[in-house]
């Protein structure tokens, strides 16, 4: 997208704060499937939308706990709401619901039927946890895995060791949407899915199948590729969070809330954007 004086006052963060701050129809979008407060025991007095905000400064700024400013909740605080609502899978209900309206929004069926599926190796610090060497990437890290509807909306997402190949990965994480996403049943991929071993492990957990789209012996330089690039622009939106340069997170869970963090980000400014509801 080419910034223009149009785009730049449509794409305008005035907030009175921080520009990672939720807007109050971006809030609205949020507000409803976080947890209640208890009728019992002491009355809850953390503002869970400053929890919330703490959460999308830290995805965007990729500042450390402890250098959380001030006017936010005590950063243990949030800390805890982050390890309660990812326990919960608070974040993945979240997305889905979302990924569902913005779907809707664009006149789509809310359950798609077609996905793109790719990995992104990232680099890993000594915080530690499950890591491998990607030896075509040549990067020690981890792996996110993510499959996206036709319009770059992620509707499955998996992190595991960069040194598991592409194929190997793509049935468990096929599998963790097969009943969120019932009907997704074609998936467009690259040529480090194809094989019949792929396509064997596929038959025995769903009725998938698998195009693969290749990019031409003839060309040369730079092509974008049909479907292909859908994927590798969510991979771009995702990784204007800062906090999603490097892995940094010691728990392949707290790897998979942060991704979801920056993409429900992503989403509920595009709705909020479009005066949805």
């Amino acid at each position: 997208m080419a910034w223009s004086e149009i785009t730049r006052r449509h794409y305008a963060r005035r907030t009175g704060r921080y520009a990672s701050d939720m807007t109050d129809r971006e809030w609205a979008l949020v507000e409803p499937f976080l947890p209640r407060h208890r009728r019992l025991g002491r009355p809850r007095s953390t503002d869970l939308r400053e929890v919330v905000n703490a959460l999308l400064y830290i995805a965007t700024t990729g500042c450390q706990w402890r250098m959380l400013p001030k006017d936010f909740p005590p950063c243990s605080t949030v800390q805890r709401y982050f390890y309660d609502w990812r326990a919960l899978g608070l974040w993945t209900r979240i997305n889905h619901h979302l990924v569902m309206e913005a779907r809707e929004l664009e006149g789509r069926e809310a359950s798609p039927t077609a996905g793109v599926i790719d990995s992104q190796s990232a680099k890993t610090t000594e915080s530690g946890g499950i890591r491998g060497y990607d030896a075509g990437k040549k990067i020690k890290g981890r792996k996110r895995h993510i499959i996206v509807d036709t319009l770059g909306l992620m509707v499955g997402l998996m992190v595991h060791s960069a040194d598991i190949q592409d194929r190997d990965g793509a049935p468990d994480l096929l599998k963790s949407i097969r009943h969120r996403w019932p009907w997704l049943l074609h998936v467009f991929a690259d040529g480090g899915y194809a094989g019949d071993k792929l396509k064997r492990r596929l038959k025995k957990i769903g009725r998938w199948t698998i195009e693969i789209i290749k990019r031409s012996d003839k060309a040369k330089g730079f092509e974008v590729l049909p479907r292909r690039w859908v994927v590798e622009r969510t991979f771009a939106w995702l990784g204007r969070c800062r906090r999603l340069a490097k892995d940094v997170e010691k728990s392949i869970a707290s790897a998979e809330a942060w991704i979801m963090i920056a993409h429900i980000r992503m989403i509920t400014r595009r709705l909020a954007r479009y005066g949805y509801r």
